[in-house]
């Protein structure tokens, strides 16, 4: 099967037989699983035990060969096995007076390079890219534009080269119509670069949740850790935060009161929870959707309640009038004058702390943010997640949360756990803020290019240094790992510094030098919860889903992945064109 190599063991040894156990190189302090055993050889047929297994081949293994009497280790061997290889592990004696053992792995069947389809695919859309590039190019040449015109609209064409000026001007046309003013206005004054974020980071959620063509990296992390899928989601959470500083700032400005502001944003809260409850629930594949297995929890709902008290909090405290402030420390006007804004995030990360680490949790120690199941030498099987889980579970309910979590696959979990649950949703609010202080940054200093980037540049390194801090740049062995499912505070600072560094690049291209339009991103930026809530339902049909006929190749996958996110992209250029935009 996919991700799969087959291992044939060979054991030339007599009695009493072997165990034969793997553990997977991502699976951190976790129990050998057992895979075969392997009977002894016959010696009067000179015959050698043999016993084929399927072997992972996504992560290095370790395995383990050990006597099935006595439970004596023989050898032990890491190797990182290919996708679709055939090997040949060897156990036999070198010395009959040393009883010496020797394991030797043979590859009988070379694997296949399973990440050649993402290099085929990177350079189809390169050459998509360079062809639009080049169209563009050949466009700004007058007879070139006049003859595709003249193709494309011939009485049009003559009209514009008989004309005085020769070629076609923006402003005449918007002056034929006068109806077109606002929205050139508001297209001219729209930050393009936070619509390009936001569209990439929707692009990246709907290819990896379409399946992002099967590469483990293309998935959640099983537990502490993090791939391209674990930064999408708060990518999308920190976009959030920024336009609400700059949505809220825009309407009090235009007159709207701040009563008036406050029913919009608990309508839009409403509507995303109830998207979320009734539209996208995964706990549809367990049949009709009812009481008694309705997920509570989930994207669109920590989106609602992250956007509501986040929108709540900046308009509290926000003015009409972003003008400068006039106290001391004038560099920081966009931080000092919102300080209760800072002290309400600062409690809000002491509770998650406080309840992470000192809350008791029956049956397992307190403080645990391990994974259960195999994890921790299988001490604690049915603590995933420690405190969120215990939270989520006594207040929601096992069946009202997610019942597949990404560590059941590794570390073998049987307890449900929600990724959205309870607790992390506090840490989703700071992530939210923290895009929100990204938006201000980007009111206070307008038009002062140099200002806004040198303030994404020390926000990205401040949170790098306190992730590296948090993290002791390691994996597992931090003061607070990075990890996905528990959006651990070293989760929100580590995806936060990425989030300053690439809205500080696209900021630069798009709207400061303008070398980028920001398309294709820009689109589905413009249409996101379309986009997501349209990706989500129409899932299973064609054409971004049909029957393959090697429903065991990456390429196939990634094939299928790519078309159904490039179909969403199209549709949304189409509307964008249309000028077509669902808004709640």
């Amino acid at each position: 099967r996919m991700d799969q190599a087959l291992l044939l063991v060979r054991n030339e040894l007599p009695a009493p037989g072997l165990n034969l156990a793997a553990r997977s190189g991502s699976c951190h302090q976790c129990l050998y699983q057992f895979l075969a055993f392997v009977p002894p050889s016959n010696e009067s047929l000179r015959k050698p035990g043999t016993a084929s297994v399927m072997v992972d081949t996504q992560h290095p293994l370790t395995l383990l060969l050990n006597s099935s009497v006595g439970d004596k280790d023989l050898c032990k061997i890491q190797y990182h096995f290919g996708e679709f290889g055939n090997y040949s592990l060897v156990v036999k004696t070198l010395s009959t007076s040393t009883q010496t053992v020797s394991c030797d792995l043979i590859i009988n069947e070379g694997p296949i390079n399973s990440y050649l389809p993402i290099l085929f695919a990177f350079l189809v859309y390169m050459g998509i890219l360079a062809i639009l590039i080049a169209g563009r190019l050949l466009m700004k040449i007058d007879p070139v534009r006049n003859w595709v015109y003249k193709k494309l609209n011939p009485r049009a064409t003559d009209r514009m080269i008989n004309s005085e000026l020769g070629s076609p001007n923006t402003t005449d046309s918007i002056n034929c119509d006068p109806a077109p003013h606002p929205w050139t206005t508001a297209s001219r004054r729209r930050l393009h670069s936070l619509d390009t974020f936001r569209g990439l980071s929707l692009v990246i959620m709907v290819f990896v949740n379409y399946g992002g063509g099967k590469y483990w990296f293309f998935k959640h992390e099983s537990w502490n850790g993090l791939t391209v899928a674990d930064l999408v989601f708060p990518w999308f959470v920190f976009i959030m935060g920024t336009s609400i500083a700059l949505a809220l700032g825009s309407m009090l400005r235009w007159g709207s009161s701040k009563w008036k502001v406050l029913r919009k944003i608990l309508w839009r809260t409403f509507v995303l929870i109830l998207l979320g409850i009734i539209v996208v629930n995964p706990n549809y594949c367990l049949g009709p959707l009812s009481w008694d297995n309705l997920r509570i929890p989930g994207v669109l709902q920590r989106l609602g309640f992250t956007y509501l008290v986040v929108a709540a909090l900046e308009l509290l405290f926000t003015r009409a009038d972003s003008g400068t402030w006039e106290g001391r420390f004038p560099a920081l006007q966009d931080i000092l004058p919102y300080w209760p804004q800072w002290i309400f995030i600062l409690v809000l990360e002491a509770i998650w702390l406080c309840l992470t680490f000192l809350l008791p949790v029956p049956d397992c120690p307190r403080g645990y943010i391990g994974p259960g199941g195999i994890g921790d030498f299988g001490k604690y099987p049915n603590c995933t997640g420690g405190a969120a889980g215990y939270i989520d579970r006594l207040l929601l309910g096992e069946k009202h949360m997610y019942q597949h979590p990404s560590s059941g696959v590794i570390y073998q979990t049987t307890m449900p756990y929600d990724p959205e649950g309870i607790l992390g949703t506090i840490n989703s609010i700071v992530m939210a803020f923290l895009g929100l202080q990204a938006g201000k940054i980007t009111l206070f200093y307008k038009d002062q290019h140099k200002q806004i980037m040198s303030r994404f540049v020390i926000w990205g390194i401040v949170m790098g240094i306190i992730s590296a801090i948090l993290t002791k740049c390691s994996k597992e062995e931090g003061f607070i790992p990075i990890n996905k499912n528990l959006w651990s505070i070293s989760y929100v600072t580590t995806t936060s510094c990425f989030a300053f560094i690439l809205l500080l690049l696209i900021y630069y291209l798009v709207d400061v030098k303008k070398w980028w339009s920001g398309a294709p991103f820009l689109y589905p930026g413009m249409n996101s919860i379309l986009v997501y809530i349209g990706h989500q339902v129409f899932a299973n049909y064609f054409p971004f889903k049909w029957k393959m006929q090697d429903s065991q190749s990456h390429a196939e996958h990634l094939i299928q992945n790519l078309i159904a996110t490039t179909l969403w992209v199209i549709i949304s250029y189409i509307l964008y064109r249309r000028r077509i935009f669902w808004k709640i």
